[in-house]
């Protein structure tokens, strides 16, 4: 028996700060384990023990009503959980991001009471958990065509199609299915359902047709399912005016809770640049004394910050209990800029550790990859800073202001921080934006965004020079995105490229 299976004796706790300490303290004991690091990538699939061991400790109870046995599904528990996770093991932290916001708390919202408290039992006694089927093969962002389709019987739903992608592919046993009514013509409808599929019953299981060799993420199975499932009715979730705007909630409150899952990680990515940098020598001098090497990390340090504030104004907003279907420039924001940081801490910390994180083996390598996903799933980064500056856009020509300094300096989420960016933002609009154009002014919004949250937790009473060193990174970030958006090049592929373009001929 190894150490973290000697762990999994320890009975389910009832103090959150119990409850942290028994999830890292296995995950410390397995991520440590000679053996275990040793294994080859593919080989890394969540082992049941570990997954079992950190279920009996009841995590997912943070997300649920205490009627139900739960702890009560305060955002602020939820993200430190998240977090706390996250700086041991990036997988097992979005394991129970999806568990909570992509299944849970849409169960909780829109589901039927008596599925409900079946759910809740599975969850706690059994360590049952559940995911969220969206994306398929043809259609990744483009969710509102997507082909998976439902037919009405009278008592059941019968749902067909293909999913990929899901997080949790093998492991869950619920899934929460987004599906499209097949109308008697043939055609489907132009609105999306959910459904809850319940794999402890024969004829509601999904099918694993294959697992990808995913890049990162290794202890996650990430695959392509085949969806032929019979649910009865009282297993389709009901709420809101649409089922788009259901849709809207849920990812919005997902994308709300990303800095949960961020917030550890870069802690951790800091802690082990801090900790290289102090004691690695060049010259006889620590590398914590040179002047890039200080930079690099302040930027670390600066994300750690703005990571910070995120979670404090995500506990705000607790989307939670209300609709988070408004919230998308907010959601958006945290969810794009968040991942943006995770990925450029791990990056700083791979180059900080020099042929030290170049080993599969290494931290800093497996931060580096394991982050990089994050930039592209709910929604890729690009896509989701074009939909920011559309937001803008749009709000902009509904007030008739054509100068975007002056219609931020009045939007609820950059009122207290656009006058940081003055110089920058007083200008008038051209409506006529290339989209290369709107994701960089998407970017812009978001740091806007950012730097009001970081605001925010400065009237709270944060560490100030820490406050101070967030707000001049987000503001050098600014001026170099303005650069690249005031610049009137526009760079096109050349398709036939290979003729006339062979070096050796000249």
């Amino acid at each position: 028996m190894t150490r973290y299976q000697n762990e999994m004796l320890a009975e389910p706790v009832s103090d959150l700060d119990s409850l942290l300490a028994g999830i890292t303290g296995i995950l410390r004991c397995w991520m440590n384990d000679p053996v275990n690091s040793a294994k080859a990538p593919a080989e890394k699939r969540m082992p049941p023990a570990l997954l079992h061991s950190i279920m009996a400790l009841r995590p997912l109870a943070v997300s649920m009503p205490e009627q139900a046995g739960g702890r009560g599904g305060a955002i602020k528990e939820c993200l430190q959980l998240l977090s706390a996770t996250s700086y041991e093991s990036l997988e097992m932290s979005m394991i129970f991001g999806i568990n909570m916001f992509l299944f849970l708390q849409p169960v909780i919202k829109y589901a039927g009471t008596a599925i409900k408290s079946d759910i809740f039992h599975r969850f706690l006694d059994e360590g049952q958990m559940g995911g969220f089927m969206l994306t398929e093969p043809d259609y990744g962002s483009d969710v509102l065509n997507l082909a998976t389709a439902h037919v009405d019987t009278g008592t059941h739903y019968h749902i067909s199609g293909t999913k990929h992608w899901q997080g949790l592919t093998g492991h869950a046993t619920y899934w929460l299915i987004a599906s499209r009514k097949k109308n008697l013509s043939g055609e489907l409808s132009r609105d999306i359902d959910f459904f809850i599929a319940d794999g402890n019953q024969e004829e509601q299981r999904t099918e694993v047709l294959k697992y990808y060799d995913s890049l990162g993420l290794h202890m996650l199975p990430y695959g392509l399912s085949k969806i032929d499932v019979s649910v009865p009715r009282e297993q389709r979730l009901h709420g809101g005016s649409t089922g788009i705007t259901m849709m809207l909630d849920i990812l919005h409150n997902s994308r709300l809770q990303f800095p949960g899952m961020a917030m550890g990680f870069i802690q951790r990515m800091l802690d082990e640049a801090v900790a290289y940098c102090t004691k690695r020598h060049i010259g006889g001098l620590s590398l914590l004394t040179y002047d890039h090497v200080q930079y690099q990390i302040s930027r670390i340090q600066a994300a750690y910050t703005i990571c910070s504030a995120m979670c404090v104004k995500s506990c705000a907003f607790n989307s939670v209990a209300c609709d988070a279907s408004g919230l998308g420039l907010d959601a958006n924001s945290m969810k794009t800029l968040v991942t943006d940081l995770m990925h450029e801490s791990a990056q700083i910390l791979l180059q900080l550790s020099g042929a030290q994180g170049y080993r599969l083996s290494a931290f800093a390598g497996r931060a580096l990859i394991d982050s990089r996903p994050f930039r592209i799933f709910e929604g890729p980064n690009d896509v989701l800073y074009s939909q920011i500056a559309e937001t803008i856009l749009r709000g902009m020509k509904i007030t008739g202001q054509r100068n975007l300094l002056a219609y931020l300096q009045q939007h609820q989420s950059t009122i207290t921080s656009s006058g940081l960016f003055q110089n920058d933002l007083d200008f008038v609009m051209d409506f006529s934006l290339p989209q290369r154009k709107k994701v960089d002014l998407g970017g812009i919004i978001a740091r806007i965004i950012a730097a009001g949250y970081v605001m925010e937790l400065d009237h709270k009473g944060y560490r100030k020079d820490l406050i101070d060193m967030a707000i001049l990174v987000l503001r050098q970030d600014v001026a170099g995105l303005f650069a690249a958006f005031g610049s009137k090049h526009k760079p096109l592929p050349v398709v036939d490229y290979k003729e006339g373009s062979d070096w050796s001929d000249f």
